[in-house]
């Protein structure tokens, strides 16, 4: 992403039909069908809800629509894995285009965020009874078969908002840092990176002979205690593998178990509080998801994982690092889509080219992870920290902002605006954090405190 340059694509032609909502035809009510509701969060002035349509009959249910009522002075702010309209209190949310399908005994799930003390009531499932609606007993049974997309996965300890910085592990015209200066205003610093082996699948990591020089002396045992000292500070610390230049390739069985194996090697050795996938020279979405699984199953729910595509890889669900991320959206903390570097793209709207180092761009890009199955807490931001730090997208802090404030609230948008406010949006990310000190700290001095004042 980073270490060199890149030639910028002119896809908007190619891309057209690749992106947008999927709208389907609903049958009649399925016999045996129920929802249940819960509210898996409540802070008092607001929560978070979950419905659970279960399939207790028969036959396939072939497309869903759930309608549900709201008391006055509660709304519904973001949501997840369904459609959603609404009429003043009431509000309908459909099937999305990969969980329309329910086989019998199975269940779906969706959820969103409720602003006010109310509960849901009246709610009817294709156009018949939930089967109890509202919020259901505490005797109730559990859903029988959850999908993998529930819960939500643990916060690890971060922000609800946050600020994600690469560190370097090499020396270029940036400012060299110890990993311990990197300043206080990022929550989650990413190592870049580690380095590819002689084993397809395996990584390694050291501190780089170049970069120990120009600090005079850099050895493997400071960086671990740097580690320690930002972890003591309240920040996580993860292991970023790929960039530009790397070539770690998980395409089997073998080279998922390596790679596995090699991070949870890294993890206990240096400290670190999770991996960011920032490959960009493809990937295999299967075999990586099953390395991310399995290294989540050594580590436990603690485990930080993130992510780093570049933007045409965030244009359509079909692609393998939106596959990727779709698939293990369970387990995955943030997707900080590099917005940069790219050219021209289409949004969620499919109906104009947005440039590069607007508003709109960011904005509009965001909205098709946003609409297209990812929860906004998992959808950050990324931009580069400045002159030097990318060949282009290079915007001022200030409109980084802008763009947050328009996704969360709805405000300061540009001639595009989202179908709807997300209010969890995750927050940002910069490359990097040494071409910020580089810059004069102007990202993260402007952009972690103005993530503190978000919803």
């Amino acid at each position: 992403m980073k270490r060199a340059r890149y030639l910028v694509l002119s896809l908007v032609t190619t891309l057209a039909a690749a992106v947008g909502a999927v709208w389907v035809a609903l049958p009649a009510f399925a016999a045996g069908a129920t929802a249940t509701f819960v509210k898996t969060a409540d802070w008092g002035t607001g929560w978070e809800g979950k419905y659970t349509i279960t399939n207790g009959g028969g036959s396939t249910i072939n497309g869903w629509s759930l309608t549900l009522d709201l008391p006055t002075g509660t709304t519904i702010g973001s949501y997840w894995d369904a459609l959603l309209t609404s009429a003043g209190q009431h509000h309908t949310f459909t099937n999305r285009s990969w969980n329309g399908t329910i086989a019998p005994g199975a269940s779906v799930s969706f959820g969103f965020l409720g602003n006010g003390p109310g509960s849901p009531t009246n709610c009817q499932l294709n156009g018949a009874p939930c089967g109890g609606g509202g919020t259901p007993p505490p005797t109730d049974p559990p859903p029988t078969d959850p999908p993998p997309t529930d819960p939500p996965p643990p916060t690890g300890g971060l922000p609800k908002h946050l600020l994600t910085g690469y560190w370097h592990n090499f020396v270029n015209p940036a400012v060299e840092l110890r990993l311990r200066d990197v300043p206080a205003e990022y929550d989650l610093v990413a190592v870049a990176f580690a380095e590819a082996t002689g084993t397809p699948g395996a990584v390694t990591f050291g501190v780089d002979p170049g970069l120990s020089t120009a600090l005079g002396g850099y050895t493997d045992a400071d960086f671990t205690a740097d580690v320690r000292t930002l972890k003591s500070r309240g920040k996580k610390v993860i292991i970023s593998v790929g960039g530009e230049a790397g070539r770690v390739a998980v395409n089997d069985a073998a080279s998922a178990v390596a790679f596995s194996d090699s991070v949870y090697a890294l993890i206990q050795r240096y400290g670190f509080d999770g991996v960011d996938i920032d490959l960009e020279n493809g990937l295999n979405p299967t075999y990586m998801g099953q390395a991310l699984r399995a290294l989540r199953a050594k580590v436990g729910a603690g485990l930080v994982i993130a992510m780093a595509p570049q933007t045409i890889d965030m244009q359509s669900p079909a692609g393998s690092y939106f596959k990727l991320a779709l698939d293990i959206k369970d387990i995955l903390t943030v997707v900080n889509t590099q917005y940069y570097n790219s050219g021209a793209m289409l949004g969620c709207d499919r109906n104009a080219a947005y440039a590069q180092g607007t508003v709109n761009f960011i904005v509009a890009l965001a909205c098709i992870q946003l609409e297209a199955g990812l929860r906004p807490d998992q959808v950050g931001l990324g931009l580069p920290a400045g002159p030097g730090a990318a060949g282009g997208g290079i915007v001022a802090p200030s409109v980084v902002n802008a763009a947050l404030d328009c996704l969360a609230r709805g405000t300061n948008c540009g001639s595009f605006r989202p179908p709807r406010t997300y209010p969890g949006i995750r927050g940002a990310m910069t490359w990097s954090v040494n071409w910020d000190v580089s810059n004069g700290n102007g990202f993260a001095r402007t952009v972690a405190p103005h993530l503190d004042t978000l919803p």
